[in-house]
């Protein structure tokens, strides 16, 4: 019989949600720790999903966890730091008694919008069908619509990472133990923090100059004197730059000479 039958059930809700850092948590209504799978899926009484949408159609399969900011694992500061964004969380109900290892699959997604509340949060559950509400064609754009070192760009990455030291920081601009390859190498590139307070998290990065960048928000973190960052490469998404720094212009992503709707007002000897 399963354990989904007879006069007294012994279900529990279980979350195993795994960080795009590679960092995995079990969570579970129950009153105690259950080891599912490995995973010790920690008693969080506070965790509650939404009703549950799920359909044959083409529209996303949404559902809202909400939750208590009582877990070491899940703090306020981490969810505004965005450490949970796009983490891939698996819901389902499990027997707690261990007597039935079958496991009733209730949702599976990403992690979309996070609202912080009054000591609890929110979290949107996207489902897999969610990846089909986006435009089916891409639009045209005098910039690349590429990311440098992507599939469609083909710029090998293996000389455009770094790894430095961070020597000070004033707001958003870092300064680091050595000075950039050219001007403005990082700028719209990204720096991955490896060390410190802000581990695992990244920040793109507005400019450089030297020994110095700027990012595009401050850190979500405090940053100490020695903490290690990945720094990567950046482009501008022109033509020119592509051509020129990359020696690339054979795969730019843009259409830098197509006219705009300014055409259709334009008059002689404009």
């Amino acid at each position: 019989m399963s354990f989904l039958e007879g006069t007294l059930t012994t279900i529990a809700l279980c979350w195993r949600i795994e960080r795009c850092d590679g960092i995995a948590l079990g969570l579970t209504d129950h009153d105690r720790d259950l080891l599912i799978d490995g995973l010790v899926h920690r008693a969080a009484p506070g965790m509650t999903p939404s009703a549950i949408r799920r359909s044959d159609a083409l529209d996303a399969d949404t559902m809202d966890i909400s939750g208590a900011l009582t877990s070491a694992a899940i703090t306020e500061a981490d969810l505004l730091a965005g450490r949970w964004d796009g983490a891939r969380v698996t819901l389902f109900a499990a027997d707690w008694s261990g007597a039935d290892a079958t496991r009733v699959p209730l949702g599976i997604g990403t992690i979309g919008a996070v609202e912080t509340q009054r000591q609890g949060f929110t979290a949107e559950l996207r489902g897999a069908s969610a990846a089909l509400d986006r435009p089916v064609v891409e639009l045209t754009s005098p910039e690349c619509r590429a990311e440098l070192g992507d599939a469609r760009c083909r710029v090998p990455l293996g000389g455009r990472r770094r790894m430095q030291r961070v020597v000070g920081i004033d707001g958003q601009t870092v300064t680091l133990d050595a000075v950039e390859p050219s001007g403005d190498a990082y700028g719209g590139g990204l720096l991955r923090w490896i060390g410190g307070a802000n581990s695992g998290l990244h920040g793109a990065i507005a400019g450089s100059d030297g020994a110095r960048v700027t990012l595009r928000s401050e850190p979500a973190m405090p940053v100490a004197a020695g903490d290690l960052v990945e720094l990567i490469e950046g482009c501008d998404k022109s033509l020119a730059t592509c051509a020129a720094r990359f020696g690339n212009a054979a795969n730019f992503r843009g259409e830098p000479y197509l006219p705009g709707i300014d055409l259709l007002t334009r008059y002689p000897g404009a």
